[in-house]
């Protein structure tokens, strides 16, 4: 598995580059070969964090994880991504989806605007293509990245729909009705 790891306020050593790499590729034995995965390490005040994305077969898997310690945030991100892993798989022989795609973020820009003002502002916007998929594998999607809600399209109304997770723990879908 090929891992890229980046910093953001932070000088990534070699010696943290190599635990992140050696902790990762850990995770081989759950992919195919030529999988890449994205670790970016980020320093916030007295919070140390670290995000994966591994997109594999259109799929997008995504950990995050935030402590005091670098080393600990690496642990329980990987900790945290054979969780999801499991899970995945569990789904997907109680569900039997074999055979599906998903969206995949192309490309990401972000909007920053040297103004202070009080009212709320677009400040990030999020391109991706849609591809058709049916309600219980987008939200099967939606729990792989661990997002509250996810955006598709339905391939079985040809339309944009949204699901999302209730406070009650259940699902909820939105579609659209047009006048």
């Amino acid at each position: 598995m090929k891992v890229i790891v980046s910093g953001k306020n932070l000088e990534v050593t070699e010696a943290l580059k190599e635990t992140v790499e050696s902790k990762i590729s850990k995770l081989d034995k759950y992919f195919n070969e030529g999988a890449e995965a994205q670790a970016t390490l980020t320093v916030e005040k007295s919070r140390q964090i670290i995000e994966v994305t591994i997109p594999i077969n259109g799929t997008i898997l995504r950990a995050e994880e935030s402590t005091h310690d670098m080393y600990t945030s690496i642990d329980k991100v990987v900790d945290k991504l054979i969780r999801q892993l499991s899970k995945h798989k569990t789904k997907m022989e109680r569900n039997r989806i074999n055979n599906y795609e998903t969206i995949r973020f192309e490309n990401i820009q972000i909007f920053e605007d040297d103004k202070e003002d009080s009212e709320p502002k677009i400040v990030k916007t999020k391109r991706f293509a849609l591809k058709p998929m049916h309600s219980e594998e987008a939200v099967l999607q939606m729990e792989l990245i661990g997002h509250n809600f996810f955006v598709f399209a339905n391939a079985e109304t040809d339309e944009v729909n949204v699901v999302y997770k209730r406070k009650d723990g259940n699902y909820g879908l939105i579609e659209p009705e047009f006048d």
